[in-house]
């Protein structure tokens, strides 16, 4: 029987322990079950979010269960006695949905641990891990590949701001630290619309993340993520979720940040703010699908990813970034964008895991068991 490690980092217990870090979910769209959230105000953007990344008992748990229709699993957390356990547990491939913890290529360690003793693993490789959780670099190679990408400028210093602010960049803007991942220090705040606010946004998240932030040109229209399945020729796009930003509260800035993420969509109140398959032309879809598929090949993406995309003022797809370890939140009710195409495509949440490591055996070689045990 194969034998299948499981790469995961779950949250610390108890959870309660760090609300910032519950709140904070960065990659897994956080669920409409946040009871009493609505009474929460937004807070400035905080850096003591350090396990907002991990997965919580139930993620694991179901993902376990999906992976055991295809061998025998063997959990590996991802603490710092992975390198040895890994050793000596010797499995035959590692599914891996460890964020890590430290540094801008945390989301690299494990799979150039699995590399470094030649175990096979599933999804990117640390260099594609590491590319896309700078926002930057994402971006660089995007534009240097004719992927559509807004433009932007890397902040690194207040001397840099300054400079920045002094040739009156063309508004609205929008800033985000360069190392974190979708919701980390994203509020509506990050828009900026005057140069005073430029100034005082991009100063706030440089004192508060510690990290270079990047400033982008705001795009104004629609807004859609994208998840893929596969390798090569046939990697696919799932139905196309859409975000619907007229669900928000009136005067709401359209934008799926913070707020709409854990204020204002509760389990006594959701917001109907996802639309999958999104309601859009065919002409649209296939542009969109076109630019998703050419990120997901520029950036290295393997075995499956979330590409978010977002339209300009001509109504033209735009790569905002990617995600190569995407939210696989298990629950129907929960905003979890992967789970909801794969979903809307016909697939049930074992086999949404079931594809993305078989995906990873095929490239490598290696046998699984298919179907039901």
């Amino acid at each position: 029987m194969t034998r299948i490690g499981f790469a995961y980092n779950q949250k610390p217990d108890p959870i309660a322990a760090d609300t910032a870090a519950e709140l904070a979910r960065a990659d897994e769209e956080p669920p409409s079950s946040g009871a009493g959230l609505a009474t929460l105000v937004a807070p400035a953007p905080a850096a003591d979010d350090e396990y907002a990344e991990w997965d919580a008992p139930a993620t694991i748990h179901a993902v376990a269960s999906a992976l055991a229709r295809h061998g025998e699993v063997i959990p590996l957390e991802a603490t710092d006695d992975f390198p040895q356990r890994l050793r000596q547990t010797r499995p035959d491939i590692v599914f891996n949905i460890a964020e890590g913890l430290r540094g801008p290529n945390r989301e690299a360690h494990v799979p150039a641990i699995c590399e470094f003793y030649g175990t096979p693993y599933s999804g990117s490789d640390p260099f594609t891990l590491a590319l896309c959780l700078d926002k930057a670099r994402t971006k660089e190679i995007l534009r240097a590949r004719g992927v559509p990408t807004a433009d932007w400028w890397l902040v690194s210093s207040r001397a840099e701001l300054r400079a920045f602010a002094a040739r009156h960049p063309r508004l609205p803007l929008f800033a985000k630290p360069v190392h974190e991942g979708s919701s980390k220090g994203i509020t509506e705040r990050n828009f900026i619309a005057s140069a005073d606010a430029l100034e005082a946004v991009v100063f706030d998240l440089l004192e508060c993340y510690q990290q270079p932030v990047i400033v982008e040109a705001f795009l104004p229209g629609a807004e859609f993520t994208c998840g893929v399945l596969g390798n090569g020729e046939s990697a696919n796009v799932l139905p196309i979720v859409g975000m619907n930003f007229g669900a928000l509260p009136p005067g709401a800035l359209p934008i799926y940040g913070f707020e709409a993420k854990w204020l204002w969509d509760t389990r006594e109140e959701p917001l109907d703010i996802f639309e999958c398959p999104a309601a859009i032309s065919d002409a649209l879809r296939a542009e969109i699908e076109d630019v998703v598929l050419r990120a997901y090949h520029a950036l290295g993406c393997r075995d499956w990813s979330r590409v978010d995309v977002r339209l300009d003022a001509d109504g033209r797809a735009n790569v905002v970034e990617g995600n190569p370890l995407p939210g696989i939140l298990p629950d129907p009710c929960d905003n979890s964008c992967l789970p909801k195409a794969a979903r809307a495509a016909g697939l049930d949440y074992d086999a949404l895991i079931g594809a993305a490591l078989c995906a990873a055996a095929d490239r490598q070689g290696v046998a699984l068991r298919r179907g039901r045990p």
